[in-house]
């Protein structure tokens, strides 16, 4: 019976998390804050942009119209019918990669703008994904984040470090408990600006956040 049920398990987490999980997170994250945060974020977005973890496109609506171009890279393929309707409905060019954020095919100094929103938590290394960040960033160019993380209140990065084993099997990878300012410098960005507050209507060990920008280390 134990077998049956271990060579079962693996189906059934494929199927939730090409299925069952992405529609959640779709209507997660689909509420109001969300959207002005997002707003708030990519107001300043300009150029030739890359954005890691596209997702189903949710930051589409929000970019303004001073980008020319959009990049976006995720190793999953999620809500496709969905992804085009929202890429259709952007004046801009998208082209999207299935590809991990560890190893970037682009030439370096590329891009004016990179973008990660609720995603850092997600990459089995963000810190090599990070300096792949820094590395296709122009010298002038901008890092834009929006990611939830570790709280600086003990008592909630106490419950964060508790429960981040089963977040990251019902979160399909998330971690709770990422230091994600840590990350940005350990990963070749120099931070300018950097916002921490917690979410409205958001439980604390994963309405964290951390907000901000970053440009390549010198």
């Amino acid at each position: 019976m134990t077998s049956s049920w271990f060579a079962i398990l693996p189906g059934m987490m494929g199927l939730y998390s090409r299925h069952i999980f992405p529609r959640l997170m779709e209507w997660f994250m689909s509420r109001g804050e969300f959207h002005r945060l997002r707003d708030e974020l990519l107001h300043t977005a300009y150029g030739d942009v890359l954005e890691i973890g596209f997702g189903t496109g949710l930051n589409l609506s929000h970019y303004p119209s001073s980008i020319s171009r959009l990049t976006t890279i995720d190793p999953a393929i999620v809500l496709p019918r969905t992804v085009k309707t929202r890429i259709a409905a952007v004046s801009f060019p998208v082209e999207t990669m299935p590809i991990s954020a560890e190893q970037l095919p682009y030439q370096d100094r590329r891009f004016d703008t990179v973008v990660s929103t609720w995603t850092l938590c997600t990459i089995p290394d963000p810190v090599q994904a990070l300096r792949e960040v820094a590395r296709v960033l122009k010298p002038t160019g901008r890092f834009l984040f929006l990611e939830h993380g570790r709280s600086d209140d003990p008592y909630v990065a106490e419950w964060q470090d508790r429960l981040n084993p089963i977040q990251n099997l019902i979160g399909c990878g998330c971690h709770l408990n990422r230091q994600i300012d840590d990350l940005v410098e350990n990963g070749g960005l120099s931070i300018v600006t950097l916002t921490r507050f917690d979410m409205h209507d958001v439980p604390r060990i994963g309405g964290t956040m951390y907000q901000g920008s970053a440009t390549p280390a010198t």
